[in-house]
């Protein structure tokens, strides 16, 4: 049996890792890499493996780092099937689909961009540039209206004067195909995934529907047992139950245990400091009169933030302001969630739905659709607060919004997830901390967004308690309080610091760990 680990190994995004016994190849996870735009580009057409030769995936859970490659596979040749849990494969649902419209939708932007360009180079008859009523003229042909692009003719044009052309990495139509392969199941249920091989999920605590993946196995008359840990959630959090301890006796002994890093190495701010730090930072921001902005994941962070929010609007702790969720993604998913109580922890229930209350629906709770309204929303001056994705900013609607807000330092950017290197969330993250440990002192630092430049004046607050991934200290419970039998550790999922600290941290606390290179195997025997 050979485990080859070809994604987030020594780095965060992009899971994938392939599990070889008895003719069979099993696929934990299809994700996608995520930062620089032309890296990732690479990594992310480039599939390591034949998706002939796969015989199924196992998907744990639905955040796109762990699920954006599937129309890639099915696109490229794959028969088997997709299991996961099933909620994740309701997930999934938006999830892939959104991300093929957000390809296709930064693909025409940027071909776009680059035809405006040529258009007012080639027809620029004065010295001193275009004229205002010349440059509509352009954008008429190019625009269906003031907000949607006329593809059609923009894809014309690219070919009639030989320009090279932005392709989506993968369309609506090959995500829409990819949906037919999935198989949702219960938790701690065994699926049949290959011969002598099942997979059985256990509630991983990370996001709804999140899974660590037991996969048990016969080769050459020896039972083997992995576990894929997926992403660890927090222990005492809201809305979700912890991660799991406690597992059946026959799935125990575990020979290889894949398992995240992402905070290998550091300490989370205590949960129950969430809510007032949070009523702080926002009650600040409005005794100056600006408003709030908060990058979110539309899977699992909106609806904590929401959760959270919540409370405090019931409690009577901050101002009952206005509240705009800018993500039609995040309003389909939050129905998810309403679909799906069986997995709230009992905090949960009592709190709200034994009150007769939607944790995710209050009076100042506004959920937008159109581009429009969202329009509306960046163009209001009454103190609001907005959350929209993408989580790390790199696309979607937060980046309209960053533009309007970001230079205004009455404003606050309240970052409450993990941010990878290299994504625009991360350097408006450090940027912002270098900024504030200044004093704020010179020039704000800059930021490029969109292809225009902005300063990063807007005052910028990252809540750790947010994070939906276990720190150290959490992980070391789950290793110690629980009750496997852990042979062997394989560290993935981490950036590279985090994940050598953690392993070595590992190892010092009497378990054994590695941590592999892209493409590295691990043969267990």
């Amino acid at each position: 049996m050979i485990v080859t680990f070809y994604g987030a190994a020594r780095e965060v995004t992009g899971s994938m890792h392939l599990i070889s016994a008895n003719k069979d190849h099993i696929l934990l996870d299809c994700g996608m890499f995520q930062g620089r735009r032309k890296e990732s580009e690479m990594k992310n057409r480039i599939f390591p493996i034949d998706p002939k030769m796969i015989t199924n995936t196992v998907l744990s859970h639905a955040h796109i780092d762990h699920s954006g490659r599937l129309p890639l596979l099915t696109a490229g040749g794959f028969n088997g099937r997709i299991v996961s849990t099933r909620t994740t494969a309701d997930a999934c649902e938006y999830l892939l689909m959104d991300a093929a419209k957000i390809q296709e939708s930064d693909a025409s932007y940027l071909n776009y961009k680059t035809l405006r360009s040529h258009l007012y180079k080639i027809q620029e008859r004065n010295p001193k540039g275009m004229t205002h009523r010349e440059k509509a003229e352009i954008q008429k042909i190019l625009k269906k209206d003031r907000h949607e692009l006329n593809v059609e003719t923009i894809g014309n044009l690219m070919a009639e004067y030989n320009l090279k052309t932005v392709e989506p990495l993968f369309t609506s139509m090959e995500a829409q195909k990819s949906l037919s392969f999935f198989d949702g199941y219960p938790y701690e249920t065994p699926v049949t995934i290959g011969k002598g091989m099942t997979v059985t999920f256990f509630d991983a605590g990370h996001i709804l529907g999140s899974a660590m993946c037991l996969i048990r196995f016969r080769e050459n008359g020896k039972t083997f047992t992995v576990c894929y840990t997926g992403d660890i959630g927090r222990f005492n959090r809201p809305i979700l139950k912890d991660p799991t301890l406690n597992f059946p006796e026959e799935d125990r002994n575990i020979d290889l245990m894949i398992m995240e890093s992402t905070y290998g190495a550091r300490h989370h701010e205590n949960v129950d400091d969430l809510k007032d730090r949070m009523k702080a930072s926002i009650n600040e921001t409005l005794d100056k009169g600006g408003s709030v902005l908060i990058p979110a994941f539309a899977y699992g962070r909106t609806q904590d933030v929401i959760y959270v929010l919540h409370e405090l609007y019931d409690e009577g702790k901050v101002p009952r302001i206005p509240i705009y969720v800018d993500s039609p993604l995040a309003s389909r998913l939050t129905k998810v969630f309403a679909e799906h109580p069986e997995v709230y922890d009992r905090e949960t229930h009592q709190t709200f739905l034994e009150r007769g209350k939607n944790p995710f629906m209050f009076p100042e709770l506004q959920y937008t659709e159109t581009v429009e309204e969202s329009m509306n929303i960046m163009k209001e001056t009454r103190p609001h607060i907005v959350i929209s994705s993408s989580g790390m900013c790199e696309a979607g609607r937060i980046l309209h919004h960053l533009r309007w807000k970001i230079h205004n330092p009455k404003n606050t950017i309240l970052i409450v997830g993990y941010m990878a290197e290299h994504t625009l969330g991360r350097r408006i993250v450090d940027l912002g901390w270098d900024y504030e440990q200044s004093g704020r002192s010179g020039a704000a630092p800059e930021l490029s967004i969109l292809g225009k430049t902005y300063p990063l004046n807007a005052r910028v607050v990252k809540l750790g308690g947010f994070s939906a991934h276990a720190d150290q200290d959490e992980m070391t419970r789950f290793l110690k309080k629980g009750n496997l039998r852990v042979k062997r550790i394989a560290v993935v999922h981490g950036e590279e610091d985090q994940a050598l600290k953690f392993a070595d941290y590992l190892n010092d606390s009497g378990f054994k760990a590695s941590v592999p290179q892209r493409g590295e195997s691990i043969r267990l025997s």
